[in-house]
């Protein structure tokens, strides 16, 4: 029978909860079970693609189009693996399915109810996942907070999937925080409280795994397993670190693999975590340092772009380099350009993703200075875009042009919406999605990047470098090196490229693995050692 993890969280949000999942995961995947991992998320948006990062962070995208959560990309960085839209349950997907359901008839006769039609809903878009994706195990996280008013259907479906299935085949793993005072005290009773609530709808966690920001004492433990009726054993340290690709060494080394394997009535083999035992030694011993100015319109919340961080992180490793990270608000530079001088002392520049208006000149601002310079640059998505525009203004002397996204009356533009989004209504889940074949030019950046003709990486855009502007662009010195089979430019560079000058329509970031990093971010931070 299949095994199901379900983790919940306590306290507050942002503890680590996905990570915990994910490294959950990787140490079952590594006992030999084919695992997967679910993400719950209450909210009644039918996907993450209409939120604006402030809200929710960055949209991960999957190959096959989905708008998910952040954590899907934890869940593919740790196991490895390439997940789909239906790795990510939403309140509004399973409430559209039930009032769908209700409108055809398929509930004729019955008042319709949280429970048990939505609950139904919920569990069986869980075990299809499961069976669809051939999991001996599957890793099931409920976002939110445990208490929140919207996750209890969610709560309510796991506790009735324990009653289904059996206690053998689910396991509760609850992860709390349990903060340190500044006199040094680490406290337990928020994590006691978390546990509580979950009693009170029904859920007895098996495990608790603690976030603070120190190992926990032997007093701690047995505190939190006395009040959380759970052995001390089942009690498990998760202090804070610098590099979250330790986590599942450390949750191994504190017992969880073995915990979690006799719990579910798995068999039980020593892991072989060679691989990630290197990674991080190879992180460890990195002495050299290089900073990458992050120019963007989110950077007040670091995980608006975390799968980019994590790519480079992947890149730094496998370089020898530790990257150190400088944040940059591309509308604080659009307001004092004097800033531009801060950017330019750092090793490499990524002007980074984005949507509208709100900081676009600031980040053309920084465009220019940086191909001036001679920095190394990389623009991923809406960055290309504005290289494209900045390239236009500035060496084919296309003046005011611009992307009709930004201005819809600029009499130059060379960044349109694609012809295929023309006529489209509908925001939600209809921009350009998903892994796309790009076309390699020979001779180019791109293909010593790629060392192959044809790549497939994700997208998620809606405009593109207008096709009748090609010709003018490359007569002034940019040069398309990368293309979809549509025809449309993927990959910009300049003619005379002595210096890192690259920009992708896709995302290269959401494919890099700890283990196999993105080429582009690999080649990026080796040109910014090299310097």
């Amino acid at each position: 029978m299949v095994k199901y993890v379900f983790v919940t969280g306590g306290v507050l949000s942002g503890l680590g909860k996905g990570v915990v999942a994910a490294s959950t995961g990787l140490l079952l995947k590594s006992l030999g079970y084919r695992v997967t991992a679910v993400k719950v998320d209450p909210y009644l948006n039918v996907d993450a693609g209409t939120m604006n990062p402030y809200m929710h962070g960055e949209v991960f995208v999957t190959e096959d189009g989905g708008e998910t959560d952040l954590d899907i990309g934890h869940y593919e960085r740790f196991l490895g693996v390439e997940l789909s839209r239906r790795n990510n349950i939403t309140s509004g997907q399973i409430y559209h399915e039930v009032i769908s359901k209700e409108r055809r008839g398929e509930y004729l006769g019955q008042c319709v109810q949280i429970i048990p039609h939505v609950t139904n809903e919920i569990k069986e878009r869980i075990r299809e996942t499961a069976r669809e994706q051939g999991a001996d195990v599957v890793i099931v996280e409920i976002g939110g907070t445990v208490g929140d008013i919207e996750g209890l259907p969610f709560l309510e479906a796991a506790r009735q999937m324990r009653f289904e299935e059996g206690s053998s085949n689910t396991l509760f793993l609850h992860v709390a925080l349990a903060p340190v005072l500044a006199s040094g005290e680490v406290k337990t009773k928020p994590v006691q409280h978390s546990i509580q609530e979950l009693r009170r709808i029904g859920i007895q966690p098996d495990a608790v795994v603690v976030r603070s920001s120190r190992t926990l004492d032997e007093e701690a433990r047995y505190k939190v397993a006395l009040f959380g009726n759970i052995p001390v054993e089942a009690v498990f340290s998760n202090p804070d670190i610098d590099l979250i690709y330790r986590v599942p060494l450390i949750l191994h080394r504190e017992g969880l693999t073995r915990y979690v394997a006799s719990r579910l009535g798995l068999e039980y083999r020593e892991p072989d975590l060679s691989a990630w035992e290197s990674l991080v030694e190879k992180y460890s011993k990195a002495s050299r340092r290089v900073k990458v100015a992050m120019v963007g319109k989110y950077t007040r919340v670091r995980d608006s772009y975390i799968s980019i961080v994590e790519a480079l992180r992947h890149a730094g490793i496998w370089s020898d380099v530790r990257v150190e990270l400088q944040w940059f608000e591309a509308t604080e530079i659009e307001a004092d350009k004097s800033l531009t001088s801060r950017v330019l002392e750092a090793d490499g520049i990524i002007v980074l993703p984005g949507f509208g208006r709100r900081g676009s000149e600031g980040k053309i601002h920084v465009i220019k200075a940086a191909r001036e310079a001679g920095k190394p640059l990389l623009g991923i998505c809406f960055g290309m875009q504005l290289m494209t525009v900045e390239a236009a203004r500035n060496l084919a002397g296309l003046e005011n042009a611009n992307s009709t996204e930004l201005d819809p009356a600029t009499p130059h533009p060379v960044i349109d919406l694609l012809p295929e989004q023309r006529g489209i209504g509908q925001l939600g889940g209809t921009l350009r999605l998903g892994a796309r074949k790009i076309i390699i030019e020979p001779g180019s950046l791109a293909w010593s990047i790629y060392g192959t003709r044809e790549v497939y990486e994700r997208h998620r855009h809606r405009y593109g470098l207008n096709p009748k502007y090609i010709d003018i662009l490359e007569k002034a010195g940019l040069r398309v090196t990368g293309w979809s089979e549509e025809g449309h430019a993927e990959i910009i560079e300049l003619k005379e490229g002595k210096v890192f000058y690259y920009g992708t329509q896709a995302h290269p970031e959401f494919k890099s693995k700890p283990l196999k990093p993105s080429p582009v971010y690999k080649r990026f931070i080796e040109a910014l050692s090299s310097t």
